[in-house]
């Protein structure tokens, strides 16, 4: 994973431009706060219901009909479709729930705030549902649209465009969608991401964030891709099970946190988890758009880009298990690595994990060994088992020598080509797949050094004639360990 300091959230007082968002915001793909930047929205003083706001929206948009979401599982609000469900209301029906809560909060009886809200109490459709009643507890406007770009039909609250403006800083792009955010009590929704950059926009109320990068996934087990909810997270805010999974012991570490109040706008960039708490009767506006990267990656490319991340994450972890290597041959138990060292690798830039066997290599106690006879036993072995199949299959006569290579043309006796590759029945792979990848990479970097010494023994060939004193005296082997000069000796 990134560095902190490179991921660490940017703040700013006032809004940048269009410009300098699109060329030094947005493109670093990491979380922005603008303090007070939507301060000037006139949502601010006509939907804040400390100031009558509830009777404007009330009266603004009536009772068209829009979805609230009802969780099984309030204050929490899980993305997957066994913890909620999605319920046709009045939106003033809604509101009249709102008014209730406040009317509770403010002490009042509660039969004069049923008389308020009327039939604000709403049985529920046949939706297969054994509750009867919708509460502000379990209730909760979540993504209503105002505007939606594929929508051809009038969204439901679009009448509330016109209290809101769209932030400068998006300049001239296309927005996808925007949507308004409502809750009566405390809600708290479930750790997910984005497939869209998101700016979210406080108007009443207080959100709390919690924000993890991209890269700290396999810590937050995202549900399967072609599942339902796939862009939100498998763990359980209120009790986590560690032993499913274990990994998320450690995902507050690399996580950062915001306080947004009214006027604050957030900037989530694609990608980033997020999972938000809501105070009581907190009201926002979010803006969607598509990031410039999405808009470019042409479908016929696809292929290609998958092939180059898959290189690349596999890149991390090989560089990721080196560091692991170093750690274990500088001295820690077997199996084990630091709590320290893993947490300073998953930091590391990839540019570091690269040299880090190299550092280690260099350092004091830290400095490796991989000659032979510090081999493990079944390393060992299988060095052994390698070179004898290349001595039993190398024909000393180099017409006759033919390397197959997978994926070669190779022809069987029936003269059928046959480009299958079975690793079963390959003999390189027979020895291989039983180390471990610390042993396999001991057993590499010594069949590196033999290779080496093989190269210094070919030059000593050439240059015995011209100085024979210096070789036939030994000194031109002294600093070599007598079993590997014994066993590179057998490669001859």
């Amino acid at each position: 994973m990134e560095s902190a300091t490179s991921l660490k959230i940017l703040r700013f007082d006032e809004l940048p431009s269009a410009t300098e968002f699109a060329s030094q915001i947005e493109p670093r793909n990491v979380p922005a706060v603008f303090s007070g930047c939507a301060k000037d929205w006139e949502a601010l003083t006509r939907w804040n219901p400390s100031n009558g706001g509830l009777d404007y929206l009330q009266e603004r948009v009536g009772s068209r009909i829009v979805e609230a979401m009802m969780s099984r599982s309030a204050p929490v609000f899980y993305g997957d479709i066994r913890s909620h469900e999605r319920v046709p209301i009045p939106f003033s029906s809604f509101i009249g729930l709102c008014k209730q809560h406040m009317q509770m909060e403010d002490g009042d009886q509660r039969c004069s705030a049923e008389s308020e809200v009327g039939n604000s109490s709403i049985s529920q459709p046949e939706t297969g549902s054994s509750v009867s009643e919708l509460t502000p507890q379990q209730t909760y406007l979540a993504q209503v649209s105002i505007m939606n770009a594929e929508n051809k039909g009038q969204s439901q609250l679009q009448i509330l465009i016109e209290d809101i403006h769209v932030p400068s800083i998006l300049g001239k792009r296309k927005v996808s969608s925007i949507n308004l955010w409502l809750n009566c009590s405390k809600a708290r929704s479930s750790t997910h991401y984005d497939p869209h950059h998101n700016l979210l926009c406080i108007v009443s109320g207080r959100k709390q964030v919690v924000l993890w990068p991209p890269s700290t996934s396999h810590m937050l087990y995202p549900m399967p891709l072609y599942g339902e909810a796939s862009n939100h997270s498998s763990v359980a805010l209120d009790c986590p099970n560690f032993s499913v999974y274990p990994r998320a012991k450690n995902m507050m570490e690399y996580s950062q946190t915001v306080m947004l109040h009214a006027g604050d706008v957030l900037f989530i960039p694609e990608g980033w988890f997020h999972q938000v708490d809501s105070a009581e009767l907190t009201i926002a506006v979010n803006f969607w758009w598509q990031s410039e990267i999405i808009l470019s990656m042409v479908e016929h490319m696809d292929a290609y880009y998958l092939r180059r991340i898959l290189r690349r994450l596999i890149d991390k972890e090989m560089n990721q298990m080196l560091c692991i290597t170093a750690y274990a041959d500088s001295g820690t138990s077997k199996g084990q690595v630091p709590e320290s060292a893993n947490k300073e690798r998953s930091e590391m830039p990839l540019s570091v994990t690269e040299n880090a066997q190299v550092d280690v290599d260099t350092k004091g106690n830290g400095q490796q060994n991989h000659s032979i006879h510090d081999l493990e036993p079944v390393a060992l072995q299988a060095l052994h088992e390698l070179v004898s199949l290349v001595h039993d299959h190398i024909n000393v006569d180099n017409s006759q020598l033919k390397l197959s290579m997978p994926g070669s043309d190779a022809s069987t006796e029936d003269g059928q080509q046959n480009n299958l590759v079975n690793l079963e029945d390959d003999p390189v792979a027979k020895i291989l797949w039983v180390l471990n990848p610390c042993s396999l990479h001991s057993m590499l970097s010594s069949m590196a050094v033999c290779l080496s010494i093989l190269l210094n023994f070919h030059a000593a060939y050439f240059s015995l004639a011209d100085q024979p004193n210096y070789w036939l005296q030994g000194r031109g082997m002294a600093f070599l360990n007598p079993k590997t000069v014994c066993f590179t000796t057998s490669m001859i």
